[in-house]
């Protein structure tokens, strides 16, 4: 399905997918100052929400040039059932296509003052992080998922980025010991040591849109996020 048949508002950048495979769309934000270290955003699986977009404009507060391609394509949904349809119908393929282009994006605009990336993503978007890491090597230099990991068949032996992790310790969609299972073959993949917060939160808990919502946690990983950000991106 074309990017184009769905084309979402909040979307306002159209950038090369990776390996000449067409064009992606997504939400690009650049600091009032100008400039800043460039911050890839991985939406969770509703789609490129307005969640999303606070998430982008926030880090452009903090100082940084932050996008969040738009993996489905322009479609969004409040409803899990759908949101399960629209992640079972995203070729992984094509996310990552789309992921490794947001990263060449940004590297290349005038705005990025950093020589790698960050990536940030949240939930489906969490996992998309480590992968993106994993393979685009040298230039993710930090990575960040919130309560999100990939398959235990990931390969993580490309990964060169620095690691923090946030997650919920009444995450029943996420369990804890799956996340130690990825911190674990991150290390004895790439050698990185990664660092994985635990909060007393449930999945989700940055999102205020949801349930799950949890300001404390969803703060403090937040001031973790961008001090992390800012150290490895310089």
């Amino acid at each position: 399905m074309s990017h184009e048949q769905h084309r979402n508002p909040r979307q306002n950048v159209t950038f090369e997918s990776a390996t000449g495979s067409g064009h992606a769309h997504g939400y690009l934000r650049v600091p009032g100052t100008g400039s800043g270290p460039g911050v890839v955003v991985v939406q969770e699986w509703w789609g490129l929400t307005d969640h999303v977009v606070a998430v982008v404009d926030r880090l452009a507060a903090d100082g940084f040039v932050a996008l969040a391609p738009d993996l489905y394509g322009g479609r969004t949904t409040h409803d899990s059932a759908e949101a399960a349809r629209l992640l079972t119908e995203l070729p992984v393929e094509r996310a990552t296509r789309d992921l490794a282009g947001a990263v060449t994006y940004l590297l290349e605009r005038p705005e990025t003052t950093s020589p790698t990336v960050g990536a940030v993503g949240f939930c489906m978007g969490g996992a998309f992080v480590l992968t993106l890491a994993a393979q685009q090597g040298e230039r993710v230099g930090a990575a960040v998922p919130w309560y999100g990991v990939p398959g235990p068949d990931t390969d993580y032996s490309g990964l060169r980025a620095a690691v923090l992790g946030h997650f919920g310790e009444e995450d029943a969609s996420v369990p804890l010991e799956g996340v130690r299972a990825a911190a674990e073959r991150i290390r004895r993949h790439s050698g990185v040591e990664p660092t994985f917060h635990v909060y007393p939160a449930p999945h989700a808990f940055y999102n205020d849109e949801r349930a799950g919502y949890r300001r404390e946690a969803a703060e403090l990983a937040w001031a973790r996020t961008t001090a992390f950000l800012r150290e490895q991106l310089g």
